[in-house]
């Protein structure tokens, strides 16, 4: 009809859209509310899935392990990023309201908030309870070192350790990566971040394992260096935290680390509670911060509490992308 405009196509409504900003919010519902979905469901257990089936069939040495490598992490990054692209354009030519409350299912997926909350706090549990047997064997489920030896001072470290570490990758990454990309881009952020996990370790996996390992080293740049600051920043509005110690422990100490990025939210976290994180190993080892006092079990709470602000923080910043996003684009 003269003088109408032409709709947009799928593909330009799925990037363009401000129903980005109702798949965001009602995720995190979601997530602090239901938790995680059936692991028979979950996408992440099948990118899990997949890679373990391509590692088993992956030469281990050489060259042919290199190539083998590149092939993984790119073919994998590429499959999950076009299912979730096809499956969002596809969702809203159906119906918006559809795409707002099948994509939040499927966002939701691709990170975790209550999940890292439940085991830090069961780790927390045992520990005030001076149970060591079952603070060891929750261990597994935080950290990938050996928890057989752990002292209570230790457990502690490490679980303070793994939840700083992973507010960037269980939440605040995919969030940014939906912000900035879309479902795509979240479900590539998970991908590449599985497969790093499985096989971005030395040793067996050095070579197959190396193109995953760069390329989420390459993708948590920018995150993980956002997530320190949002915690120094925390650290200015949480009892028994100080400011200027996060901004200074993190500034000192966050190139100990093997990782370019997991130094960064680690220091910020052990400089706001004026302690002392370390990892003893004669090949990625570190401490981070000054042992202004020893570690105690209420430093998971107070890790948890710095948590959920930066998570607050994290979601207004992706929620204002999506929203400058769609305002730039439409």
């Amino acid at each position: 009809m003269a003088g109408t405009a032409a709709r947009p196509a799928g593909p330009v409504l799925m990037l363009t859209g401000t129903d980005d900003l109702a798949v965001l919010a009602l995720a995190v519902a979601l997530d602090l509310t239901l938790g995680e979905p059936p692991m028979r469901a979950h996408p992440t257990v099948w990118m899990g899935r997949i890679t373990g089936f391509l590692e088993s069939k992956a030469p281990k040495d050489g060259n042919a392990a290199l190539l083998a490598g590149v092939l993984i992490a790119l073919g994998l990054a590429c499959l999950w990023g076009a299912a979730a692209y096809f499956a969002a354009v596809g969702l809203k030519e159906v119906h918006t309201l559809a795409y707002i409350l099948v994509g939040a299912v499927l966002l939701k997926s691709t990170f975790s908030v209550r999940l890292l909350h439940r085991e830090a706090a069961l780790v927390r549990g045992h520990l005030e309870r001076g149970d060591m047997e079952r603070v060891r064997a929750r261990m597994s489920s935080l950290v990938s070192r050996d928890p057989s030896n752990l002292t209570a001072e230790q457990a502690t470290a490490a679980t303070v350790e793994s939840v700083s570490e992973n507010i960037n990758d269980s939440f605040l990454a995919p969030w940014l990566a939906f912000a900035i990309f879309g479902l795509p881009g979240a479900f590539v952020f998970r991908a590449v971040n599985t497969l790093d996990s499985m096989i971005g370790y030395r040793g067996v996996y050095e070579r197959l394992g190396k193109a995953s390992a760069r390329l989420d080293d390459l993708i948590n740049l920018a995150p993980a260096r956002l997530g320190g600051l949002l915690l120094v920043t925390a650290s200015a509005f949480l009892p028994g935290q100080r400011v200027t110690r996060a901004w200074s422990i993190m500034w000192r100490h966050h190139g100990r680390t093997s990782s370019p990025n997991a130094g960064w939210t680690m220091s910020s976290m052990a400089g706001a509670l004026g302690v002392q994180l370390e990892k003893v190993d004669p090949d990625v080892g570190y401490q981070l911060g000054e042992p202004d006092r020893p570690l105690e079990p209420q430093d998971i709470t107070r890790t948890i509490q710095s948590m959920y602000l930066v998570g607050a923080f994290g979601l207004a910043i992706a929620l204002a992308v999506i929203y400058l996003r769609g305002s730039i684009l439409l």
